[in-house]
């Protein structure tokens, strides 16, 4: 299944039903009055989040979302149905945007079964009776249906996720996540093996947590470099931010300090998340090696970073363990997040 987390769809709720003109008709009654009935409303736009989504796809190839019409009313004071609402369903973190230059947000779905009536449909029209009166036995007069609202916005996904994975690219993001989860993430000794963001269910000690992956972030990301700005907002509402950097790469330290500076530049709380720095690839560099950049990332951040190798396990036990007595320090250990699919691909618009 591809993943996309925008798309533009255009709304339109139905028309409210027109009011009809009718009079009685019966068996020795020269003069029957009006009975006309009344139009039916027209159905609604709804949007609802739902579990086991985690993709946009769907709206990629169908833009156009009309609700039902409401029924005309009939004779006999009869009026018309309402209009069925159409009922959207989009993934748990959606947000709606308006279609303006700001890209204004009007609403946050993030709670499963979450269900907002965001258009209203037209209401019905009068019928001829109604307009009935002393002086007027026998109006012909009625009312069209009211028309429904109408407008385009944007969808964009944002993961729930409890944990979230940062690092420059190549920094053991994708081993990490397919050591610890069912994820079947592609993995690779090439910057930007990860192209799309990755989910997967850390299950460790009887408890679960959703752990995220995104594309590695370059300097520069959070003004939009290398599409950053979307990736970063995955990580928005993760509980705990997990930051590596490779033990064997060049110039560790100022990875680290390249990470941390688009965090900050991204704003949307991400600087004061909780943070787990990790030397991650442990069996690439030698342990002088892991000594010296533990000492340098630990003048920074005040505490020494955790090391781990996803190829050998050292140190995920600890780290997990770590992981969840934090997730228990912020509330439930669960994360509402669904039961991700693997195997998505992304396609940025």
């Amino acid at each position: 299944m591809m993943f996309l987390d925008q798309a533009k769809i255009h709304l339109k709720s139905g028309w409210g039903g027109d009011g009809c003109v009718s009079f009685r008709r019966e068996k020795f009654v020269e003069y029957g009055g009006p009975n006309g009935g009344d139009g039916g409303k027209g159905g609604d736009i709804i949007f609802e989040a739902v579990p086991g989504l985690n993709t946009l796809i769907d709206f990629r190839y169908t833009q156009h979302f009309r609700a039902e019409r409401g029924h005309h009313g009939m004779g006999s004071d009869r009026h018309g149905a309402q209009g069925q609402p159409l009922v959207i369903p989009v993934p748990i973190g959606t947000q709606i945007l308006a279609d303006d230059e700001d890209r204004t947000l009007l609403a946050d779905m993030t709670q499963a079964g979450q269900r907002l009536v965001f258009l209203r449909g037209g209401d019905g029209g009068k019928g001829n009776a109604h307009y009935k009166s002393s002086t007027n036995r026998a109006p012909r007069q009625f009312q069209k249906g009211f028309p429904g609202q109408e407008m385009s916005v944007w969808l964009r996904l944002k993961l729930l996720a409890d944990v979230g994975l940062v690092g420059l690219p190549n920094a053991g993001k994708s081993s990490l996540l397919n050591a610890i989860t069912n994820a079947s993430a592609k993995v690779g000794a090439y910057a930007f093996t990860t192209l799309k963001p990755q989910l997967g269910v850390v299950s460790h000690r009887s408890r679960e947590f959703v752990m995220a992956d995104i594309p590695g972030l370059i300097e520069g990301a959070a003004d939009g470099a290398g599409i950053g700005d979307r990736f970063l907002g995955h990580v928005e509402r993760c509980r705990v931010l997990l930051h590596l950097v490779d033990a064997g790469g060049e110039a560790p330290t100022a990875a680290y300090d390249i990470v941390r500076g688009e965090l900050e530049a991204y704003g949307a709380g991400l600087e004061d998340k909780p943070e787990l720095v990790v030397l991650s690839k442990s069996d690439t560099a030698d342990a002088r090696r892991i000594g010296t950049i533990s000492r340098a990332i630990a003048r920074r951040t005040g505490e020494a970073p955790l090391v781990i190798s996803a190829m050998t396990r050292e140190g995920i036990e600890p780290l997990l363990d770590l992981i969840l007595e934090i997730l228990h320090l912020e509330g439930k250990p669960v994360s509402p997040a669904a039961t991700p699919e693997a195997g998505s691909g992304w396609s940025p618009l």
